[in-house]
């Protein structure tokens, strides 16, 4: 294992269905770590292992596992490819040496399989293309290369080209070699003759794989200018380099399902793919200087390491999975200088599907895994003392949609909280909050499926029962007019009596002007020791107005004047002639209910514009503006919040999954009458 140079971190990208866990599936037992061809649909995957993704059949999270093939050690990460789930995805793209991008034979290109690959893109990634589903109905290899060519941002290099599609699809050519490849359903290949009927195609496709090589090196260039081609070994060595660079994409033929085209993937991954040593420092930060450093993946470096997920487990703890940068984790100790703490550690572990297995050393590009350490979460380095250095994970992406949350039994409402706060380690998309007006407890995620998992995983790992509903809209109170009213508090029930009596005056401040209270007393109508007990009546009453029951907001009271009596009158008493005075001032001054309005900014594609414009103007809402971009346009607008407290699912089946959106709080307005007398009845059942 010290040699990197054959170390392979390859991670399997690709939108949602397309394949990557089916695949990853037949590498392993291609390769030998597993003894059968795992399947997602019967639920026997060695990758897709939660019963949450066994339910639905999709992967949650990124999963790990390790192979040996021909003497290299790949080190192999499935993705998820749902929406829901795609900050794994994003991170993993961050921690990545290199990609197998999984594109559908029938399928062909979606939107979230353009939107996958940039993330692949902007890590420069090199990569690997695998068109997927070749013995599938519909299957058009030509038609899915030219989609690639057009809407993904790589520059496709065919290598291979198919021998029959659909139910007819039995191996590949191989363009350097002009040989044929047959497959068979335990991942073997078998050479034979080129078949007769695509002796042209090969030849045209070994001048395009010659043009294509040669354009990403100067002396190849030359050569092929000069002798009019490329030797087989030239080829291999200016597809080797450009595929590293990132200039060139093979393509690779297959179907996973069937475990068709495997072994010829995992030559080219020995054959093209980077070791750790093949790519180029990477970046970080002094913590003391603050200036730009950087360490190279080598095992002779400094020891560093990147924590890019955390695992909560009810029985083992948090389990930290990090990927070595650079140098080699010998010790039982690292330092983590985001925290400024060293942390101490028991074996460290190599993750092969749901189980591990420990090792004494870990060298750059492996990915490793230590449990029960105490102050490092997902994002943070670890490294060695006298060598600190800071590296950054991307900011997780932003949850777009809330649940109320709360227990099924009162008295498991701590644990619940504690359970949340251990998926919020492991989660770090998930937020969660108190809205003040509602006394709820908040979860936010980036969809309903993915607070959906949390609420099962939560009940299977903690063995609590999470409710999710649709969280109340924080209504205000306010009012429109004036009002002078008096507030008498009058007790006699034997013994000492309650007596207070308050003149308030009460008018509307400006929105967002909040409360004022005024002492506006003289002579002595009330005695000054009893005008703060008014005040704090007021105060206390005014978060349950009497409209609604929801917080009264911008007004000013005028205390201006009262009565009192010598034996009978106490604060207490004052206290409970203001709260009078303030309720009965409200309802006499025009009282109305606001609503929260959200900004919105929403990124479609230019055919949506007017499907979401329309779906807008019937949530009351107004486009503030529009933005384009190159293939989008950019919405801004604002909402009622009760208009959207579902939006994400409703914008997914607008835009066909195509359309991403932020939301925040901009301020509140008055709620149409209509509206308001519907809140003001359910507020009076309740």
């Amino acid at each position: 294992m010290q040699d990197t140079a054959t170390v392979r971190n390859v991670a399997l990208f690709g939108h949602g269905k397309c394949g990557k866990t089916s695949l990853a599936e037949a590498l392993l037992f291609t390769a030998g770590k597993t003894t059968r061809l795992g399947k997602v649909d019967d639920g026997s995957s060695s990758m897709d292992f939660e019963p949450e993704e066994l339910k639905r059949k999709v992967s949650i999270s990124s999963a790990f596992n390790q192979f040996t093939w021909k003497k290299h050690s790949v080190f192999l990460i499935d993705t998820p490819g749902d929406d829901n789930f795609i900050n794994d995805t994003i991170f993993t793209a961050k921690i990545a040496e290199c990609a197998i991008f999984v594109v559908e034979a029938n399928m062909g290109i979606k939107f979230q399989t353009e939107k996958i690959a940039g993330f692949v893109a902007d890590q420069h990634l090199p990569t690997i293309l695998f068109i997927n589903k070749m013995d599938r109905d519909r299957a058009d290899f030509d038609t899915v290369l030219a989609e690639i060519k057009k809407s993904l941002p790589f520059k496709p290099v065919v290598l291979y080209l198919p021998i029959g599609a659909e139910a007819g699809f039995k191996g590949v050519v191989d363009i350097i070699r002009n040989k044929a490849l047959l497959f068979d359903k335990s991942g073997k290949i078998k050479e034979a003759d080129v078949p007769a009927d695509l002796a042209d195609a090969v030849a045209a496709g070994r001048e395009t794989l010659m043009e294509t090589v040669a354009e990403t090196d100067d002396q190849l260039i030359e050569k092929f200018l000069e002798e009019g081609e490329l030797g087989d070994e030239d080829l291999r060595i200016g597809l080797a380099k450009g595929t590293k660079a990132g200039l060139i994409h093979p393509v690779c033929i297959g179907s996973a399902f069937e475990n068709l085209g495997t072994e010829v993937l995992l030559n080219t991954i020995n054959d093209l793919m980077p070791c750790p040593a093949d790519r180029p420092a990477r970046l970080g930060t002094d913590p003391k200087t603050k200036k730009q450093i950087e360490r190279r993946p080598l095992a002779g470096e400094p020891f560093s390491a990147l924590v890019f997920k955390t695992m909560a487990d009810p029985y083992a703890g948090r389990l930290t999975i990090f990927k070595v940068i650079s140098g080699t984790l010998t010790s039982d100790t690292f330092y983590n200088p985001g925290k400024d703490v060293m942390e101490k550690f028991g074996q460290v572990l190599i993750l092969e599907g749901k189980g591990n297995k420990p090792t004494q050393e870990l060298f750059p590009g492996m990915i490793g895994a230590v449990s029960k350490l105490k102050e490092t979460v997902t994002g943070d380095t670890l490294c060695a003392k006298e060598a600190p250095i800071l590296f950054e994970l991307p900011l997780p992406i932003n949850p777009v949609m809330s649940f109320a949350v709360s227990t099924t039994k009162k008295d498991e409402e701590d644990k619940l909280f504690s359970s949340i706060t251990k998926m919020l380690e492991e989660d770090p998309t998930l937020r969660l909050s108190r809205e003040p007006q509602t006394r709820e407890i908040l979860l936010s995620g980036v969809g309903q499926v993915h607070l959906e998992v949390i609420s099962e995983k939560i009940k299977r790992k903690f063995g609590v029962e999470m409710s999710l509903r649709s969280p109340k809209v924080p209504y205000m109170e306010t009012i429109k007019g004036k009002a002078r009213v008096q507030g008498k508090h009058k007790k006699q029930s034997g013994g000492r009596g309650q007596f207070a009596d308050s003149w308030v005056e009460i008018e509307p401040m400006p929105r967002g002007g909040g409360f004022v209270f005024e002492d506006k007393i003289v002579g002595g109508a009330i005695p000054r020791q009893y005008i703060p007990a008014v005040e704090k009546g007021i105060i206390e009453a005014m978060t349950n107005g009497p409209l609604a029951g929801y917080p009264t907001v911008d007004f000013k009271v005028s205390l201006v004047d009262g009565s009192y009596h010598d034996v009978d009158s106490s604060e207490m008493a004052f206290k409970i002639s203001g709260s009078l005075a303030f309720k009965k001032g409200v309802m006499e001054s025009q009282p109305v209910l606001l609503e929260p309005i959200m900004n919105l900014t929403i990124r479609i594609p230019k055919d949506c514009v007017g499907d979401v414009i329309g779906d807008l103007n019937g949530r009351r809402g107004k486009v503030m503006g529009m933005d384009s971009e190159p293939k989008n346009e950019v919405i801004t607008a604002q909402v009622p919040m009760s208009e959207i407290l579902h939006y994400a699912p409703d914008l997914t089946s607008i835009t066909g999954g195509r359309g991403t959106f932020t939301v925040g709080f901009s301020h509140y307005e008055e709620l149409p009458n209509h509206m308001a007398e519907k809140i003001i009845q359910e507020a009076a059942k309740e």
